[in-house]
């Protein structure tokens, strides 16, 4: 089984809220009844708006969809007829094959199918520092990075997709894609996204090892960040 994350961009004509809602239920009909193995959408709705000051674009224009797909296999023949679906959906597509790893799951709010996971899901676009070799890269974030993360941030979930290559031309240059939830405060509260409130010493103290673990290995100059809602529409493992 292999995943495709796409990132979709829609027709100026169409509102954002009408091309979520496509998203979530014809769109994602159709991917089921094609044999998806899995299947999440994230979409950067109005219930996320109050987080906009998290967003960073870097490399305009910035997504309106966020699709997570799992197939037996990405092979183009074999994708084909997904690929279909939601190339006749939306006015771009940017497609890439990913390993996943999920150093946390959610079991704090568990999803509900086809309905939105509580809080909101951060998504952020990487790019390797430049000079970094991929696999000092790979080292220094997923065996030093991913702890300090987890230690100073609020997150139920955390995913780490390692872009193994892109499956359609002109897609933007990234080297990873983390998806990472947090519970509503977070969307406003910073004190909160880093674990802690009422605690000024340890908020400083946390963003401080945050940011500087971050400079290790991300070229912070092209990064991009959207929060996001996300729909949980088939779990890979059923």
């Amino acid at each position: 089984m292999e995943k495709i994350v796409y990132l979709l961009w829609r027709a100026p004509k169409s509102s954002q809220e009408e091309f979520s809602l496509g998203l979530r239920t014809s769109v994602a009909d159709k991917l089921i009844a094609l044999g998806a193995r899995g299947l999440q959408v994230n979409v950067p709705d109005k219930a996320v708006e109050s987080a906009s000051n998290l967003r960073q674009v870097n490399n305009p224009p910035p997504f309106d969809g966020f699709l997570s797909l799992w197939v037996d296999s990405a092979i183009e023949k074999l994708r084909r007829p997904f690929d279909d679906v939601i190339e006749a959906a939306v006015a771009r597509v940017a497609a890439y094959l990913v390993t996943e790893s999920q150093p946390i799951r959610n079991t704090r709010y568990p999803s509900i199918f086809g309905e939105r996971t509580a809080g909101f899901s951060q998504l952020a676009l990487l790019k390797r520092l430049p000079g970094l070799a991929p696999d000092a890269w790979l080292d220094i974030w997923h065996n030093h990075h991913t702890q300090v993360a987890i230690d100073t941030q609020d997150t139920f979930l955390y995913v780490q997709n390692v872009v193994v290559r892109s499956l359609t031309d002109a897609a933007p240059a990234y080297d990873a894609i983390v998806e990472e939830c947090f519970p509503a405060a977070a969307m406003t509260d910073p004190y909160a996204f880093f674990n802690a409130v009422g605690d000024e010493g340890k908020f400083q103290h946390n963003v401080g090892a945050m940011m500087e673990s971050c400079r290790r290995f991300i070229d912070l100059e092209k990064i991009d960040v959207i929060p996001s809602s996300q729909y949980i529409m088939k779990t890979p493992a059923t």
